[in-house]
């Protein structure tokens, strides 16, 4: 690098001159040979290929498509589970059906917990079912009500 800094001072002239210095050598040194038989050849030969070899894939963290899992837990230690499940991503349709109401009540608290803990998103959407997302996934809800409003709204002539 210091060779190159020094060649182009005395290119433009603040250093007396030590060697003489090539413009061609210096655009070479700058940017690269051209004159590189192989390189021309396997480019003239395939240039998308030649492209590709100086590449570089990344993976996309959102690239993967999002998962949805229904959950019918049959005991509290499954909620660990569960949550497991919520942190690595995916959405939860959490079903108590096979629970009593105790139990049923101890599960939803957890998951909530860890769904506040992540940022995530939760909405009941019938009796002893749960819908529960990561920070990713937002959850919109339509009621009745809701709908009865937005008819009424733009259906006014």
């Amino acid at each position: 690098m210091a060779g190159l800094v020094n060649r182009i001072k005395n290119l433009v002239g603040l250093t007396p001159q030590m060697e003489e210095c090539d413009e061609d050598d210096l655009y070479d040194e700058l940017y690269g040979s051209a004159n590189d038989e192989e390189e021309v050849e396997s480019y003239q030969e395939n240039p998308i290929k030649s492209r590709r070899n100086n590449l570089k894939v990344l993976a996309h963290p959102s690239a993967s498509g999002h998962e949805l899992m229904v959950i019918e837990p049959r005991t509290f230690e499954e909620s660990l589970e569960v949550v497991n499940n919520l942190r690595s991503r995916k959405s939860l349709i959490l079903n108590l059906h096979l629970l009593d109401a105790e139990q049923s009540q101890r599960v939803v608290d957890f998951v909530s917990g860890a769904t506040h803990a992540i940022d995530g998103h939760q909405q009941k959407v019938g009796d002893g079912v749960f819908v529960f997302t990561p920070n990713t996934v937002n959850i919109s809800v339509e009621t009745e009500k809701t709908r009865i409003s937005r008819d009424a709204f733009w259906n006014q002539a």
